[in-house]
């Protein structure tokens, strides 16, 4: 009740965001670099999406997962990116306080549902190697569908329990965040009311979102290795590792930054370098998962090899069916 009271006070009705530089030349050579970034990682993960559809090899729980996982990249990553790009070019960087709201909903609903399938797809791979002769029974296609939906809810509850608790805080002093995007720590420090309590929720917060899913996976893993270990062959061990190996760099990476980010009060917030952590958990990540997928995944790369195949086999007979009435032409031309 104190806090919608002091809320209705806030002077604030729209946030400037920092981002990285005011200097035009620098925010122009930015621009260039996270728009390259941003199209190879949204035609990355479209191509790990089609590939995914296209090829009925690809047909299993494991890339059920990863497709999912992908389409969560590309809207992770397009919560954040356009504004950014829109902000290098323009003068004007003001966010309206609703946009603001809706910005950090979305970058922590996607965020907090991928630590949550990350996990999902922890749970898939110790089936598969643990559990291979039960693999089909367990992950079938409704618990798959089970494990996806109950990533969103969680990711839902928490994005609106983070957005409401500081969105209901009053801001009236600075409205400028030093930061690239709309996040809780930088807004935090706009607010003029202790947020003590507010920190502690959010620690919290996180201990759930990321600790839960990374002890799962943790956990996971820890009963995939040992059960490598038991095999006898090596090629029969790397064939075991390999399947896992991909999602378990995916879970290092995702885990680490976020914990580094989000995990710690305000007072050990530095700017510069979590915007750097920030950058790379936001973007980053999105951009590698596709990569990893791709260039350590034998499934996949042979999947892209025979669609490569395919598109080069098609164009070459549209090539040759339009050249052939040319061919035809010219050597009744050329006959006495």
């Amino acid at each position: 009740m104190l806090r919608e009271k002091m809320r209705k006070n806030t002077s604030v009705t729209e946030f400037v965001i920092l981002g990285f530089s005011n200097h035009r030349d620098m925010n122009l050579i930015l621009f260039v670099v996270f728009l390259c970034i941003y199209i190879v990682t949204v035609l990355g993960n479209i191509l790990i999406i089609v590939v995914i559809y296209v090829d009925p090899t690809l047909r299993t729980p494991m890339y059920f997962f990863l497709r999912n996982l992908s389409f969560l990249d590309l809207c992770y990553v397009s919560v954040t990116l356009p504004k950014m790009l829109a902000n290098l070019l323009s003068e004007n960087k003001n966010i309206s306080f609703s946009s603001c709201a809706v910005q950090m909903f979305f970058f922590l609903f996607f965020g907090i549902t991928e630590c949550f399938l990350l996990a999902s797809m922890a749970y898939d791979r110790y089936n598969a190697i643990c559990n291979p002769l039960r693999y089909t029974a367990i992950m079938n296609k409704r618990v798959c569908i089970q494990l996806t939906g109950g990533s969103w809810i969680c990711g839902t509850l928490v994005a609106v329990g983070h957005t409401t608790s500081v969105f209901t805080l009053p801001f009236c002093g600075s409205n400028v965040i030093n930061h690239f995007f709309c996040d809780i720590q930088p807004l935090l420090k706009l607010v003029c009311w202790d947020t003590y309590w507010i920190e502690i929720e959010i620690i919290v917060g996180a201990a759930f979102t990321l600790m839960m899913p990374l002890l799962l996976s943790l956990v996971s893993y820890i009963c995939i290795i040992s059960t490598i270990l038991k095999i006898r062959s090596t090629e029969g061990r790397h064939r075991a590792f390999s399947t896992c190996s991909s999602h378990l760099i995916v879970v290092t990476l995702c885990y680490g930054t976020a914990l580094i980010v989000y995990a710690r009060p305000k007072s050990s917030y530095g700017l510069g370098a979590d915007k750097l952590f920030s950058l790379f958990y936001s973007v980053g990540i999105a951009l590698l998962n596709p990569i990893i997928y791709s260039f350590r995944n034998k499934e996949v790369k042979d999947a892209l090899r025979k669609i490569a195949m395919k598109i080069f086999k098609k164009n070459q007979i549209i090539f040759l069916q339009t050249h052939e009435p040319l061919r035809n032409i010219s050597q009744v031309a050329s006959q006495p």
